[in-house]
């Protein structure tokens, strides 16, 4: 026997999330950011560790058979360079950044966090490691997962975090569920929207979802497209001049995901300076913020506005 949709032609019945509903952007409630401001936007730093001669991580050519030294050596020149050639733009321009940390980054290189704590920069996890996915594992070891992260960041940041962005964007079916038992206010994975959606919970709670790219995201881009340093600054400035526009009818996220190992090479650096700069002298018209500040404001506002 067919199902309703089906038998009036339509499409059989799909299996989904269950996490949200669909929503058209512009059929929702208008509000603003803070001081009036449309167009949110934040750059997401992504400070990651990889294991030597096993696991994952991205690759700059094929690798060879373990231990795949060229590709494990660029990565780790994002954490030897790349994110203090980064700092320094990012002092330059006064850019509050929302950094992305695996936690095994502090035991490593603790220096990195030192200077970004120094900033005030809010602290996102990510994860243990980028040499593993969470979404593959039984729910005892990603509680366990989580709870190392959160654990090892809060002992020394002094407080917890707040966001989540799992390795490689892995999630399994019950990640959402984990990360709000675990205390977490909002996950970064989902690039499905433009604004801040609420995902419902397995305890009959709630977590926010907030926009983080996978187009204005150096990897890929880079990695994956294969775009130039050119290409991919040219994409931040079109991007954002774009939303800038639309936003004029409602509330919009712009989120730039960056990796030092990438954007912290001293040609893509030149181009993305350009792109962030152009940004930088429009602050008067756009909340610069941290993914952070951005669901603290969602999570205040009235009920019935955040869809």
């Amino acid at each position: 026997m067919k199902n309703p949709a089906e038998a009036q032609g339509g499409a059989p019945h799909l299996p989904t999330h269950g996490r949200y509903q669909y929503s058209a952007i512009k059929h929702r409630p208008v509000y603003d950011w803070p001081n009036g401001k449309r167009l949110a936007v934040y750059v997401a730093l992504n400070l990651e560790h990889f294991a030597f001669g096993e696991g994952l991580g991205a690759e700059l050519c094929p690798g060879g058979p373990p231990p795949d030294v060229l590709n494990y050596a660029w990565r780790d020149y994002g954490n030897r360079v790349g994110a203090w050639r980064l700092l320094d733009l990012f002092d330059a321009l006064k850019l509050p950044v929302s950094v992305l940390v695996n936690s095994s980054i502090y035991a490593y290189c603790p220096e990195v966090m030192d200077a970004f704590r120094a900033r005030g920069d809010e602290v996102v996890g990510h994860g243990r490691s980028n040499a593993e996915r969470q979404g593959i594992l039984d729910e005892a070891a990603e509680r366990r997962l989580i709870a190392e992260a959160t654990s090892t960041i809060a002992k020394v940041e002094g407080t917890p975090p707040k966001g989540w962005l799992g390795p490689w964007i892995s999630e399994s079916l019950i990640t959402p569920d984990l990360l709000a038992e675990a205390g977490y206010q909002y996950l970064l994975d989902w690039c499905m929207d433009d604004q801040p959606i609420w995902f419902k919970t397995r305890d009959g709670g709630r977590i926010l979802s907030v926009p983080y790219p996978q187009e204005l995201n150096d990897i890929p881009a880079i990695v994956g497209r294969r775009d130039s340093a050119a290409q991919f600054a040219d994409m931040i400035i079109q991007n954002f001049d774009e939303m800038l526009e639309q936003a004029q009818s409602g509330p919009l996220v712009m989120g730039i995901a960056l990796h030092p190992y990438l954007v912290g090479q001293p040609y893509r650096l030149r181009h993305l300076r350009l792109a962030l700069r152009h940004i930088a002298d429009r602050r008067g018209d756009i909340w610069l913020t941290t993914a952070g500040a951005i669901a603290a404001h969602c999570r205040a506002l009235p009920p019935g506005l955040v869809p």
